[in-house]
């Protein structure tokens, strides 16, 4: 009588269990024993917070439990100490427990089911670098924005030159007047200067044509005796 009593309380908990785990999409198994206690409470905390629920289970338990999942293909997973992380998102207990893992030598991986299917440890690890569900829809929102982001920074570059383009005409307008500002005087001034030039020539040959009569009368008295 007494045996018939456990019996039904073990299939009542297995019945728990499997109810508890079948909107689950993520369990992966672990061999945790040896860890100190700050690892295993630290790991359990980290785990919570990211809303993993993570149990040591017995073998026998967790194989009645997955038949009435209908996973298959345990049994390799299901020698020695085990426990079980699982949640509803894929990524999320495969991510945390690989970290552990690589940190605790011995923490390992023992594989998983992902969304009903047997994953090797392989498995786990390639899901355990696949970024997380926000950074993949920011990533996605991202890939949609950008063509329109995009766009937006061509026509400001576009309205820019615009701009700058519809200065450049004045600029180049202004030059020349600025140009004949600079150069009128001084063509103003070039006769001006040479003006005192042309004046001053005939002063200075003046004298030299004066010197020339004067000193002509005096050789003519001087000849003029020898001829009488």
């Amino acid at each position: 009588m007494a045996s018939e009593k456990i019996l039904a309380k073990k299939q009542e908990h297995i019945a728990e269990l499997a109810e508890s785990m079948s909107g689950d999409k993520s369990f992966v198994f672990v061999a945790a024993r040896g860890l100190t206690v700050a690892q295993d409470t630290a790991m359990r905390k980290e785990l919570r917070e990211a809303g993993v629920t993570y149990k040591v289970i017995k073998n026998t338990t967790l194989k009645r439990v997955f038949e009435k999942l209908e996973v298959e293909g345990l049994d390799d997973i299901f020698e020695g100490p085990t426990a079980v992380a699982f949640c509803d998102e894929v990524t999320t207990a495969p991510k945390i427990l690989c970290k552990y893992a690589e940190d605790i030598e011995v923490l390992q991986i023992k594989g998983g089911v992902i969304s009903g299917k047997v994953a090797s440890i392989d498995e786990i690890v390639a899901l355990s670098k696949i970024p997380s569900t926000e950074v993949l829809y920011s990533q996605v929102v991202y890939g949609l924005l950008f063509p329109l982001t995009k766009l937006a920074m061509l026509v400001k570059a576009v309205a820019e030159k615009k701009e700058e383009g519809g200065e450049a005409p004045a600029a180049k307008e202004e030059a020349p007047a600025e140009a004949v500002a600079e150069e009128a005087p001084a063509a103003e001034e070039a006769p001006a200067e040479e003006a005192p030039a042309a004046e001053e020539a005939p002063a200075t040959e003046a004298p030299a044509e004066e010197a020339a009569a004067e000193e002509a009368p005096a050789e003519e008295p001087a000849e003029a005796p020898a001829e009488s």
